[in-house]
């Protein structure tokens, strides 16, 4: 681990985002692991970094943007943040009839420039809505920056990712749970 995930890893940490038990991730999936990102969240100097290493790493990768779009709720403060620092437009998408939906008023231009901006990815389900939803509003995604990539690297997408920290920590169906974490009492914390 190099030098800038290390102080990543300590955000988390510091912050108590990275926690430990046996929880259901909003994919189903269980795991022994969770980043509570809203817990990072609170902390404005940690989002701040966090935010300010992602636009870095965003513009190392050739990703140009005039909006920002992040998934309610997780991807919502870490988007609004990378948004300011980029001085770029921010929108979100929000649940309605338990689909992401832009509402509010908020439109996108005829091949408007958009970066998705999401919190931890484990299968890429809200990151696929939000593709959609621009594809859908006529706005062209030129790429996905999160703070965690928890899948390892295994949730594609048709368009450049980028993430601060991959870390790839199991997670298991609920009828292959193992014995171990099976004896902890489950806990849903929530995305």
């Amino acid at each position: 681990m190099d030098a800038r995930q290390t102080e990543i890893l300590d955000i988390f940490t510091r912050t108590r985002a990275l926690l430990q038990g046996h929880f259901v991730l909003r994919s189903g999936l269980h795991s022994g692991h969770y980043f509570q990102c809203a817990q990072v969240c609170q902390h404005m100097d940690a989002v701040e970094r966090l935010a300010e290493l992602l636009v870095e790493k965003v513009r190392t990768a050739g990703l140009t943007f005039q909006t920002v779009l992040a998934p309610g709720m997780g991807g919502l403060v870490i988007g609004q943040e990378v948004a300011r620092q980029a001085k770029a437009r921010y929108i979100f998408a929000e649940k309605e009839n338990n689909v992401l939906v832009l509402r509010r008023g908020f439109t996108l231009t005829p091949g408007e420039p958009v970066l998705i901006v999401e919190d931890v990815v484990t299968r890429g389900g809200r990151v696929l809505e939000c593709l959609e939803i621009v594809r859908q509003a006529g706005g062209r995604t030129v790429g996905i920056a999160m703070l965690v990539d928890r899948s390892a690297g295994s949730a594609r997408f048709d368009v450049p990712a980028v993430s601060l920290l991959e870390l790839s920590f199991p997670t298991y169906p609920a009828d292959a749970v193992p014995p171990a974490l099976a004896k902890l009492p489950i806990d849903k914390p929530g995305s």
